[in-house]
């Protein structure tokens, strides 16, 4: 039996995550970029609660097919202004509508990133997530489950994965 996407969010959240807000800077800076094994941040006792400033991506059916977002629901975005490896270009105004996903990169244990998560410096100094190099964002307006900024001018895409990337419990 398949689990419901709410399932897989519950069971990716299995504790308190404390997510990071970052507010955005039109300033720039010189980036730093790393990359995290998908279960960064995940400590090694037997608890499996996330550290403190731990965002936690889980993979969530959409109605355009399953995709990644943050443990509390909100699908994250890709932007085309973005290079990989690069320092995130939506900045100022830009951010205070497409904010961006900081802290520390975690995969739901749920779940089986084909990608690989990490981090790159914000200009304010912040560690914005990045999914295969490329900066990650949420959509202000867009409620829990809503898939609304994907396409917007072209530039703002979700970042599509598939259903073999949740791992069920056998």
């Amino acid at each position: 039996m398949r689990k419901s996407g709410w399932a897989v969010a519950v069971a990716g959240l299995g504790s308190l995550v404390l997510l990071t807000a970052c507010g955005g800077s039109s300033s720039s800076s010189p980036s730093s970029s790393s990359s995290t094994p998908a279960n960064a941040g995940q400590p090694s006792g037997a608890t499996g609660m996330p550290s403190p400033g731990t965002t936690v991506l889980i993979v969530q059916r959409s109605n355009v097919g399953w995709v990644l977002a943050e443990a509390s629901g909100y699908v994250v975005y890709t932007y085309a202004g973005d290079t990989k490896g690069g320092s995130p270009t939506c900045t100022g105004s830009c951010a205070e509508i497409w904010k961006p996903v900081t802290g520390l990169p975690m995969a739901s244990t749920a779940d089986t990133l084909p990608g690989t998560l990490g981090t790159v410096a914000t200009a304010s100094g912040a560690k914005q997530i990045t999914y295969n190099g490329y900066p990650l964002y949420t959509f202000k307006n867009a409620g829990v489950l809503s898939t609304e900024g994907n396409g917007i001018e072209g530039k703002w895409h979700v970042v599509k994965l598939s259903a073999k990337d949740v791992t069920y419990p056998g």
